[in-house]
Formats: structure tokens, sequence, C-alpha cells
């Protein structure tokens, strides 16, 4: 699961140790992904001053069914052969053009051990769309910095992928929480669980 390090730090060793690990680089592609996305997670678990943004506080059960829970987009990249530099440099271009506009940057975890990836990247979800000012400063620092948009964009920034996988996510929430939606919809909708 953790292992600590010397100093004190706390290091993912996957779900079955590191020596699993190691073994999983003869599996498909898509499982390796998907391990990395658990371990992903546990970790996001023991540590959620990572996120930027923190769940809205609930007060029990019903806020719990009543509140919209927070979601965000978790993309799973294998970059192409000594392209990772390159890639993470493009991240950080799209960070100054997203810092103009007043936008957050886009968070990153950057592979260690484990799994057959490289880059991850979190972004939450957010309910407030940028301004046509916001819009206007981002388009201005994205022409200073010579950065394509659009179709040009995605197709110069695939040059640095091999591989890539997304998916949008509930969270972070507890199991609780959880539980309280699925128990208040069964509560709701007796005749189907029979």
């Amino acid at each position: 699961m953790f292992q600590a390090e010397p100093g004190g730090r706390i290091r993912n060793a996957g779900l079955f140790g590191s020596v699993q690990n190691r073994r999983l680089k003869g599996h498909s592609q898509m499982k390796s992904l998907a391990f990395g996305i658990t371990s992903l997670g546990l970790c996001l678990a023991v540590a959620p001053s990572a996120l930027a943004q923190k769940a809205p506080p609930i007060a029990g059960p019903a806020a719990a069914v009543e509140q919209p829970w927070p979601e965000a987009w978790f993309e799973v990249f294998k970059l192409a052969p000594g392209k990772q530099e390159a890639f993470i440099r493009r991240i950080a271009r799209a960070d100054e053009v997203a810092k103009a506009g007043g936008q957050p940057p886009i968070q990153i975890f950057v592979h260690e051990d484990g799994a057959d990836w490289d880059v991850l990247l979190f972004k939450p979800v957010r309910d407030v769309k940028p301004t046509p000012a916001q819009e206007a400063a981002m388009a201005a620092k994205r022409k200073e910095l010579g950065m394509e948009s659009g179709p040009a964009y995605f197709l110069a920034i695939r040059e640095t992928i091999a591989s890539h996988t997304d998916t949008k996510a509930y969270g972070p929430i507890t199991s609780g929480q959880w539980l309280a939606k699925l128990d208040a919809w069964r509560a709701e909708h007796p005749a189907a669980g029979k």
C-alpha cells in the first residue's frame, strides 16, 4: 500500500506492493492505466490537501444527498519516447494562458513507480465559465506565447503522446456520502430493489 521512506516521506507502493507493480508490466495497457488511477485515488484520499478545490462540507446524510458532489476529470498519459519534458512544458504554457484569465493551473502528477503511465492531469470541474474579458486575456496570452489553438493545438500536443485516457469522477467524497445517496434513492424507489 504505502511505504515510509527515510525522512518520513510516504510513497505509494500500489495495492499489492512494489513487487506486484513490476509484474504489471506484462498486463494490458488498460489494466495498467486503471491501476494508476486506483493508486492515485488512494493518494488523494490520504492527502486531500493536494487538491486545489476542496469538497463542500457536508453536515450529515441528508445534506450528502441534497448537495451536488464536486466533479473532476482525470487524464492519464503515456508519453511518446523522449517527449515528457515537451509535454510538461506545453502544460506549463497552458497554465500561463489560464493565469492570464484568472483561471487555476492544471494539477499534474508525474509517475514515480508502478503502473505504466507517465503523467496524470487532475482538473476539477468548475461551474463558473470565463467571462468575455477573461477569454480575451487568455487569447492575447496565447498569441503572445505563439501557442496553437483549436485543432492545431491538439495536433501539436498529440506529437508528444503515445496513449491517453480520461474519466470524469465524483469527488473527493466519502464512502458514507456515496452510500447515503444510494440509500436515499432506494428509499424513494422501493420497487426497484425487488
